[in-house]
């Protein structure tokens, strides 16, 4: 009975994964005000969750009737994005994702974007939208984002209290995962590029 919600959620999460996001906005976590930092993400979680409820309830057809392009498009460009992103953190390190990601007075839309809102997590939320109820769909994402926002916080606060007596642990915790999310990172752009030119030679194929 429940199976189809907790594979739903755990697709969101997994693509969400506050403890790499936390990798991602490490620039931000270290010099961002508790207050100004909470409220940002607090924001962006909203922003995204408007944008994950459009499209379980749009499903393709916002690509395919409103946008007039295919879904798979968009699977090649965000593995595009994503690869490019993993380059970067492999070889550069972890500050150049907080250099991508917008100044200070921006935060909440630069949390939202582009690992809140990416190719990736919107994917889920139209195949959340196909396999269970809209409302399910609902509950789900709502979940997701409210659990994710508070694992976030609670690191932030951990961060805070702790860094200066651990920040040798903290240093080598970012290092480790950063590590560990560029190659997640890294697979699941291949993954997105390989489905969307599957799906294109598909479509190719029955016309």
């Amino acid at each position: 009975m429940f199976s189809p919600y907790i594979h739903a959620f755990a697709l969101f999460f997994s693509l969400l994964n506050p403890f790499l996001m936390s990798v991602y906005m490490v620039g931000m976590i270290r010099n961002t005000d508790v207050k100004v930092f909470n409220k940002a993400l607090i924001q962006g979680s909203l922003i995204a969750f408007a944008v994950f409820a459009l499209f379980a309830w749009g499903g393709e057809n916002i690509f395919s009737r409103y946008l007039n392009v295919r879904f798979e498009s968009f699977q090649i460009f965000g593995g595009l994005i994503f690869l490019v992103i993993g380059y970067r953190y492999v070889f550069q390190g972890a500050e150049t994702i907080g250099e991508m990601r917008g100044a200070p007075e921006h935060l909440a839309g630069t949390i939202a974007m582009p690992f809140m809102i990416g190719p990736g997590t919107i994917s889920a939320a139209v195949v959340t939208g196909v396999s269970v109820p809209f409302t399910g769909a609902i509950a789900v994402i709502a979940v997701t984002l409210a659990l994710t926002c508070s694992i976030l916080i609670a690191m932030k606060y951990g961060h805070d209290h702790l860094r200066y007596k651990h920040a040798k642990h903290i240093d080598r915790y970012f290092d480790i995962m950063g590590r560990l999310s560029a190659l997640l990172i890294g697979t699941i752009a291949v993954d997105m590029i390989v489905n969307g030119v599957m799906g294109l030679m598909q479509s190719a194929n029955l016309h």
